[in-house]
């Protein structure tokens, strides 16, 4: 389970966030959305532990961030919006590359497993020659190579081809049934009515949360 409580989060003088406070239980798949510059990539950021927040706490299964953090980066998988992969590498030796740096010791095998499991099956191909869904295919198995019970996802999907985008839900369905925390931002709002159990919406703007609520979507706000 995650939990925020009354989170802060300045920039000088300016407010980015300002007491966000939100629960996400095991196995639940949580929508992320608002305008441009509400906050959301930066929420991510905090509970990715890429940031501090300004004030207030987070905690990942009754731990506390503050308190220890390394154990609890262990437990978190974090794909940004950015593919972040060699390019010049196959998929095999982006795979193996950043297993040496995971958590988590797999086998080649294990590995190649973990790609084909998202229906990602290239494997001795340059990354730049795949398209850009066999792209976000990859970024996502690099982040799971460690097994994260968290998974934080900022717009995994953007740019790429419906059939990829489809198998990413499909998959990312899976991993929920299988216990996983995810919490997903997009501005694809069909993706998160199909994928995600509610939403919670950030900012001033009510547009999303009405969107959503009209097409009978669970929404809190944040």
């Amino acid at each position: 389970m995650l939990k925020a409580q009354s989170i802060h989060k300045k920039y000088g003088k300016t407010s980015v966030l300002n007491d966000v406070s939100f629960q996400v239980n095991s196995g639940e798949i949580v929508g992320l959305v608002g305008e441009n510059g509400a906050g959301k990539s930066t929420l991510l950021h905090i509970i990715a532990t890429l940031q501090k927040a300004t004030s207030g706490s987070v905690f990942l299964k009754d731990i506390a961030y503050k308190n220890q953090l390394k154990t609890v980066r262990k437990k978190i998988g974090f794909v940004p919006q950015e593919i972040a992969v060699w390019e010049d590498l196959s998929v095999e030796e982006n795979m193996v590359f950043f297993e040496k740096l995971a958590w988590k010791n797999k086998t080649k095998a294990e590995l190649r497993q973990l790609c084909l499991d998202m229906e990602l099956d290239k494997w001795k191909e340059k990354v730049h020659t795949l398209s850009g869904g066999m792209k976000r295919k990859l970024n996502l198995a690099i982040t799971l190579i460690h097994d994260p019970e968290l998974l934080l996802l900022d717009e995994p999907t953007v740019g790429i081809d419906l059939k990829s985008k489809q198998e990413i839900v499909n998959y990312l369905k899976r991993l929920a049934e299988e216990g996983k925390t995810i919490m997903y931002t997009s501005h694809d709002m069909d993706e998160i009515m199909q994928l995600c159990d509610y939403t919670y919406c950030l900012g001033d703007d009510p547009f999303y949360e009405i969107f959503l609520q009209e097409r009978g979507q669970k929404v809190l706000t944040l």
